[in-house]
């Protein structure tokens, strides 16, 4: 799943849900490569009903085609500035995010394991195109809710969107997971602000 290059990501919709869960495709076939699920506690979804959910602490984990941990993304509770954790399946912390303190078009820093600042997600003014860029301005993929290839039919509401990372961008396993998880993270974890 780590190889790809472009990811239709489709959110389960549902009535009243408490928890996100989020198909995974590969963009160019349209073959679902894995899914993304909320998991909280409890005590975790009842405070959702009172409180702000990025408040809340939650735990994304992502699976492949063959129900395998590839990696998961934590939350703890926070007030302000969320530190989100990427671990690996064998629960390695590969890096994490910081949210911006200040932003109009919304964003996040990706750290890896070295608290080395591995990238810059920016959001525009729109709020739903954002990309992944490093400390030197490279640009290193986008996230958008607009897409032209195949992935169109299965745009039917507003929560699909499209991780595209750029070709020249070296196959390193971690920095793709950062990178998926980022992508990820931008709806599950900082966009979304009631369950």
């Amino acid at each position: 799943m780590l190889h790809l290059k472009t990811y239709l990501i489709k959110e389960h919709a549902a009535l009243m849900k408490l928890h996100d869960t989020y198909d995974i495709f590969d963009a160019t076939t349209g073959k679902q490569v894995g899914v993304a699920k909320e998991t909280i506690s409890t005590f975790a979804t009842l405070l959702r009903l009172l409180v702000n959910k990025q408040m809340v602490p939650t735990t994304v984990v992502v699976t492949d085609a063959d129900d395998e941990i590839v990696f998961s993304i934590h939350r703890p509770f926070s007030l302000f500035r969320a530190r989100v954790n990427i671990l690996t399946a064998e629960g390695k912390h590969i890096g994490y995010f910081k949210s911006k303190i200040f932003s109009l078009g919304g964003g996040f820093y990706v750290y890896d394991h070295e608290d080395k600042q591995f990238a810059e997600v920016k959001g525009d003014w729109k709020g739903w195109n954002f990309k992944f860029i490093t400390a030197d301005g490279t640009e290193l993929g986008t996230v958008t809710k607009k897409w032209a290839g195949l992935a169109k039919e299965f745009f039917t509401s507003a929560d699909n969107y499209v991780i595209a990372l750029n070709d020249d961008v070296e196959q390193l396993q971690e920095g793709n997971m950062l990178l998926l998880a980022a992508g990820l993270a931008i709806d599950i974890i900082f966009k979304e602000s009631k369950g």
